[in-house]
């Protein structure tokens, strides 16, 4: 048996939650803080046969693991470098997401 404890961002719990739920995979959340950061995070606990470790780790990296997203900002402008009333928005590529998983053996497993 094994034990998953994967740390993702808190806008990708639901979906991940979803769609291991659907799988069969029991998952308890709690609620973690970054330590460097202190960005909010979720930590997700799951305990699995290890045949289903795989699975599990393939619904993790599907719905939470890193991807790239298009942001849009305003450029810095110098004083009059642009007409009034134009809108300028730069476009800028960015890493999102992301999920860092810990899977650790279990010695002993016991439900009262």
């Amino acid at each position: 048996m094994k034990m998953i404890f994967a740390m993702l961002h808190s806008e990708d719990v639901d979906e991940t939650v979803e769609e291991l739920n659907k799988e069969k995979y029991w998952v308890t959340k709690l609620s973690t803080t970054g330590g460097f950061l202190k960005n909010k995070n979720v930590t997700l606990v799951i305990g699995t046969e290890d045949e289903q470790v795989p699975g599990a780790l393939k619904i993790l990296k599907e719905c939470a693991g890193a991807r790239q997203s298009v942001k849009y900002t305003m450029p810095s402008m110098s004083t009059g470098s642009l007409g009034p009333g134009a809108n300028s928005m730069i476009p800028i590529d960015m890493q999102v997401g992301g999920c860092t998983v810990f899977v650790v053996d279990v010695d002993q497993y016991e439900k009262f």
